[in-house]
């Protein structure tokens, strides 16, 4: 079995292209939209040429995956450090909640970048579940005394409940007009799934269930 081989630290000259192409970027989605964000123009608006770009990104969608992958690292964060109730500090219910809501925002905020990021090779849309989802709410949930459910399971589903790709399905006009009521809906209806999921059982009576 060959020995694990330690990734190459990224060169200074490649980092610091790398943070101008996303600040770039990032200027050039808010100021024009996801639509006139393309190769060429981010390595003319950049200045650092068509060949740095494709290297960077390979493709079109590779800018907005890259722009996810760092607001990501920030959201999780958040979540391992940041101030309670999303980070720690708060009851694991109270927790559950607030991530849950945090995420709603989160993938409302990015759902054109997220959009963006498709190119037709991921199998799931980009910016749906993370590793810390399932992680995150499994750890949430062993903290919680709600019977002989199967953490690992139901860590699965509630994952599952924050998903982002039905967003991307949904019509931009839709998402334009409506997208803080969906968001509130969205946050409303995770809030009200966890508290059902994660009400303490009453403890049962008897030695096991009735025969009929």
């Amino acid at each position: 079995m060959a020995p694990e081989q330690t990734p190459r630290p990224e060169r200074a000259d490649a980092a610091r292209n790398r943070r101008i192409l996303l600040a770039t970027a990032r200027e050039m989605l808010a100021a024009l939209g996801a639509d006139r964000l393309t190769m060429d123009a981010l390595a003319e608006r950049s200045g650092l040429g068509k060949g740095t770009v494709f290297r960077r990104f390979s493709t079109r969608a590779g800018i907005f995956r890259a722009l996810l992958d760092e607001d990501e690292r920030v959201f999780q964060e958040r979540v391992l450090s940041g101030p309670p109730p999303l980070g720690p500090g708060a009851g694991p219910v109270e927790r559950l909640v607030a991530y849950g809501r945090a995420r709603a925002a989160y993938l409302m905020e990015h759902r054109e970048i997220a959009r963006a990021a498709l190119d037709g090779r991921q199998q799931v849309p980009a910016g749906a579940q993370t590793p810390l989802n399932q992680i995150h709410l499994r750890m949430l949930l062993g903290r919680m005394d709600i019977g002989p459910a199967n953490l690992d399971v139901l860590a699965v589903q509630l994952s599952a409940a924050l998903d982002g790709p039905f967003l991307l399905y949904l019509s931009a006009a839709d998402l334009g007009h409506a997208a803080s009521e969906i968001e509130r809906r969205m946050a409303d209806s995770w809030e009200d799934l966890v508290l059902r999921v994660c009400r303490p059982r009453p403890p049962t009576r008897g030695g096991g269930p009735s025969e009929r």
